[in-house]
């Protein structure tokens, strides 16, 4: 632990520091919440660093030095089958799924030195913990890619059929998010649940009732072929305009013309679509604000899908995965070029760890990753990128891990796998040993911080700004709001900065002509990420993993029973 701060000097020098850290935590909180959390800046600065990913090396690929032509240099090329370019869940889903099917002749690359991309997770821990995104609903039984990978992990028990002779999916109960799942902070103590129910007026609540008849509406609504409007994952939805138009206006525009005036529930919906999408509600689709809340609901009047969720989140199912790949996974490998050509693709391969650039030649290759990167990576999109690119855009994030001796004082609720700030930009935070069952003792707090701006360039700008102790700051003061005297429990705490977190699903986006045409194949080369579906979830990261997987091997002449 490093020593307190030195005592404070008098004057201006202590005027200007007080100023700095204010300024800061203004730029991580907002203004007003800041005059707030001010009062509760630590008096100490804290062990830890800003871990975050290999950011330096990866902007290599923008270099036009680090091209196939000078790889060919470099001694005789590596030949592969199929080249996975990208070993976040999108990858390693496609690996998973060649693996499966007895398809041995692939490698993947990826820049860092572990997989999982934004489901990253930490081991150094009292126990493991999420960098990124930390559950996955539980499927329904028609999912099947999921429900395998989750039957592998020991998650799903079976698929047993209801009363009404429907596949219903049973999971393992150590898997599911144990109770208490949520509560809030509000008004000065914690309450249970999400919804803002303590000081509630009869207006309020009969908003939110009315609210959840429109989820019933969505959740039933069906299309003449019976596809559901909403429904995971996303290739399942209906296209018929009925539903689809909910796309070219913003979740905002929605609650307005709908009638919808209490603060509370707008502050529900917006903590919807911070969470998921990492968007304000004037800059989320209706249509994915509307897919959030009945996508994952069975029929009308029920409950929503449960969690399944491990002490490191989805790097539980990213391990597993890797797992799986064994040493095809190439890590430490940052792909710099690909050249599709007539009858195999090249690609430019830089080796972190001696600074290498070699040549790799592939029949067939899998980009999985995100779009703005395939833009840079593939040659022919670098010449002439395609129309409507700008389309996708990517929403910045920052998560911090919090690790403590104890757990500090919480008034109200007990503590809960998820614990939210109701007037905070954040998203509170998880604790990793819930699932543990350990409610005393040590413990690591993951917290989330979605930067919202409608600028999403802004937002990184103002993101990569603060240092590891402005950010530190924000995360103390707004989180010690909740917790007097937390400072006296962190022994560390450690922030990672994502730049492009996630692909943000704005007015006219999810049904639009740059994402439906953005998994075409070109040539030889085809694509998979979250991206893709506009959504980024590990269900859809998955589904474009397993379908590209099982596109490349049709194109060399196998015929497969698909996932999908």
């Amino acid at each position: 632990m490093k020593t307190p701060r030195a005592a404070t000097r008098a004057g201006q020098d202590d005027a200007r520091s007080t100023f700095s850290r204010r300024d800061a935590l203004a730029l991580l909180l907002g203004a007003p919440l800041a005059a707030e959390a001010c009062r509760f800046l630590p008096k100490r600065r804290f062990d830890g660093a800003n871990r975050g990913g290999a950011a330096a090396v990866g902007h290599r690929i923008r270099h036009a030095d680090a091209t196939v032509e000078r790889a060919s240099g470099n001694g005789a090329p590596t030949r592969v089958d199929i080249a996975i370019v990208g070993a976040g869940p999108s990858g390693l889903s496609a690996a998973w799924r060649l693996e499966r099917l007895g398809e041995r002749g692939y490698a993947v690359f990826d820049l860092e030195a572990q997989a999982g991309g934004t489901s990253a997770y930490g081991t150094d821990g009292v126990v493991p913990y999420p960098w990124g995104a930390h559950y996955v609903p539980l499927p329904s039984a028609d999912n099947r890619a999921l429900v395998e990978l989750l039957r592998e992990i020991g998650a799903i028990e079976a698929v047993e059929t209801d009363g009404d002779g429907r596949a219903v999916v049973r999971a393992s109960e150590r898997a599911l998010v144990r109770e208490p799942e949520e509560r809030l902070f509000i008004d000065g103590a914690w309450r249970q649940g999400l919804y803002p129910f303590f000081g509630a007026s009869a207006e309020d609540l009969r908003e939110l009732g009315r609210f959840a008849k429109q989820i019933d509406e969505w959740v039933g609504a069906v299309d003449v072929a019976g596809r559901r409007a909403f429904t995971v994952p996303l290739h399942r939805c209906s296209t018929d305009a009925r539903f689809t138009a909910l796309d070219r206006i913003s979740a905002a525009s929605f609650l307005a013309r709908a009638g919808y005036r209490s603060p509370r529930l707008r502050w529900y919906v917006e903590y919807a679509c911070r969470d998921d999408y990492g968007l304000a509600l004037d800059e989320t689709s209706a249509w994915a604000m509307a897919f959030y809340f009945a996508a994952r609901v069975r029929s009308p009047g029920g409950a929503g899908a449960p969690f399944v969720t491990f002490p490191e989140g989805n790097g539980r199912l990213v391990r597993h995965l890797a797992g799986a790949i064994g040493d095809r996974l190439a890590l430490g490998r940052l792909v710099t070029d690909v050249v599709p050509g007539e009858d195999h693709v090249e690609l430019a391969v830089f080796d972190v760890a001696s600074g290498a650039l070699r040549r790799v030649i592939a029949d067939h290759v899998i980009l999985a990753v995100p779009r703005f990167v395939a833009l840079r990576l593939l040659r022919p999109f670098r010449d002439a990128p395609p129309p409507q690119s700008a389309a996708f855009t990517t929403s910045p994030w920052m998560v911090a891990n919090l690790h403590l001796r104890a757990r500090p004082p919480s008034d109200g609720f007990p503590f809960a796998w998820d614990n939210v700030l109701y007037d905070s930009p954040s998203l509170g935070y998880v604790v990793a040993t819930h699932q543990q069952l350990a409610d005393t003792g040590p413990t690591v707090w993951t917290y989330y911080h979605p930067f919202v701006d409608r600028d999403p360039s802004d937002a990184r700008r103002r993101l990569f700004s603060l240092d590891h102790d402005a950010l530190v700051d924000g995360v103390m003061a707004d989180v010690g709001r909740a917790h007097p005297g937390l400072e006296d429990f962190v022994t560390r705490v450690d922030t990672w900065k994502w730049g492009h977190a996630m692909i943000r699903p704005v007015p006219g986006f999810i049904w639009g002509e740059a994402r439906r045409r953005a998994s075409e194949p070109l040539g030889r080369v085809h694509f998979a990420h979250t991206d893709l579906s506009g959504l980024a979830l590990f269900e859809e990261a998955q589904h474009h993993g397993v379908r590209a997987a099982e596109a490349v091997l049709v194109a060399r002449g196998r015929t497969i029973a698909s996932l999908i």
